[in-house]
């Protein structure tokens, strides 16, 4: 690997957070060579977590979402490309061809092409939402503003993404059904006894949330939707969404050599190979948590920073740089309430509340195996988590988390 220099030009392909805060960090460090980001969204890069939070409850205008000016692009010196999605990479030359049907070569490329909402083919797919995009939260609220009155909203998919637009359309006093293909939302990235402890914050809300649900189709009607339901049931709705995870964009790396598997894969260094990264969402890293070893491919937010700042650190230091090391963490603002967790526990870990308790809606608690520390998850006790936040980061045993006590 070459460190970056002034004669170097660099290619980020993808302007989603990990993108742009790959090219802030870059200048602000020092990097003076040619900077092209690469955007396949008619936008200026932006913030996504404000989208099914302030900007769908209204609180925010979506332009606050921004997070980079004409001005700031030019004060960076960036050449920012909007419109232009890449559709292959020719890892010997460099080249990055894209749907304008220009060719792009640099001395070092970094992919950033983020992930995409999963969608699920229905009959009325052409009336059914998303909430991923800026376009996404534009014509989904252009269609509320239709007629000012509640809707009947129904949601396919209790996720993070899922439970925060039933929250926010529930705040402007739309009428949310969740529907969720698990017993309960969250299962497969909490655990069974966490997502148990959660499964009531919905009704707190005034929100209909429904476990074990099977959606057969979505169908229109002259002025209205009907889902239709596995045990042949329906449920009216004047606006559906589906919220049911994310894919890796990767398909344009397919003809590149590239190890791909649901993601770019990356060393311990994020490395692709022959000067070429891949960070954020499209990585596929390796998460050092001795004596666990995990691969993993992290859709949050904190992710895409910290790989940013990883990498930059890495391009411009004339020195080896140490493997990756980082605590994942996330946050989802839902029903009222504020989830956070640090660490990457299996669903099946062992689950210790330390403080609080379920039926006050407001806990932390340590996620283990084998008697260590894999993670901490919290319900709106953001302190007492960042005060344990060294559990999970010195691979701490369960023994010494409750003697330390450090969230007291």
């Amino acid at each position: 690997m070459s460190s970056l220099q002034p004669s170097h030009s660099l290619i980020v392909v993808g302007a989603g957070l990990a993108g742009w805060r790959l090219v802030e960090a870059l200048r602000r460090d020092g990097f003076s060579g040619e900077l092209l980001l690469l955007g396949a969204e008619s936008q200026r890069p932006y913030d996504r977590p404000p989208l099914s939070k302030q900007v769908l409850s209204t609180k925010w205008t979506i332009d606050r979402a921004e997070l980079a000016s004409a001005e700031r692009l030019k004060e960076l010196n960036v050449n920012f490309l909007a419109s232009h999605t890449a559709t292959s990479l020719d890892v010997d030359t460099h080249c990055v061809k894209t749907s304008a049907g220009e060719q792009y070569r640099a001395s070092h490329i970094v992919i950033a092409t983020g992930s995409r909402a999963r969608t699920l083919d229905y009959s009325a797919t052409e009336h059914v939402h998303t909430v991923r995009t800026h376009d996404d939260v534009v014509r989904l609220l252009g269609e509320l503003s239709e007629k000012d009155e509640p809707r009947d909203v129904v949601i396919i998919g209790g996720g993070f993404i899922g439970a925060e637009a039933a929250t926010s359309l529930a705040t402007l006093g739309h009428r949310v059904t969740v529907l969720e293909a698990m017993e309960r939302p969250l299962m497969n990235v909490v655990g069974p006894d966490v997502a148990t402890w959660l499964e009531g914050l919905a009704a707190d809300a005034d929100i209909t949330l429904r476990g074990s649900q099977v959606v057969l189709d979505v169908v229109a009607d002259a002025e209205s939707l009907r889902v239709l339901m596995g045990d042949g049931s329906s449920i009216g709705a004047s606006l559906v969404i589906v919220a049911v995870g994310a894919l890796a964009n990767c398909e344009w790396l397919e003809s590149s050599g590239l190890e791909i598997r649901g993601g770019v894969v990356v060393d311990d260094h994020l490395s692709a190979g022959n000067d070429i990264w891949a960070i954020g969402d499209v990585a596929r890293f390796t998460w050092r948590h001795d004596p666990f070893v995990e691969e993993l491919r992290i859709e949050h937010w904190q992710t895409a920073n910290d790989h940013a700042q990883y990498l930059a650190a890495q391009l411009l230091s004339a020195e080896p740089s140490p493997p990756l090391s980082m605590v994942p963490y996330f946050w989802s603002d839902q029903y009222g309430k504020k989830i956070q967790m640090l660490g990457h526990p299996a669903p099946t870990d062992e689950v210790t509340c330390v403080l609080g308790s379920p039926e006050e809606a407001k806990w932390l608690a340590i996620y283990s195996r084998d008697g260590l520390v894999t993670g901490l998850i919290a319900l709106s006790h953001p302190r007492a988590l960042m005060m344990s936040r060294d559990l999970v980061g010195e691979h701490s045993t369960v023994e010494n988390a409750l003697a330390l006590q450090p969230w007291t």
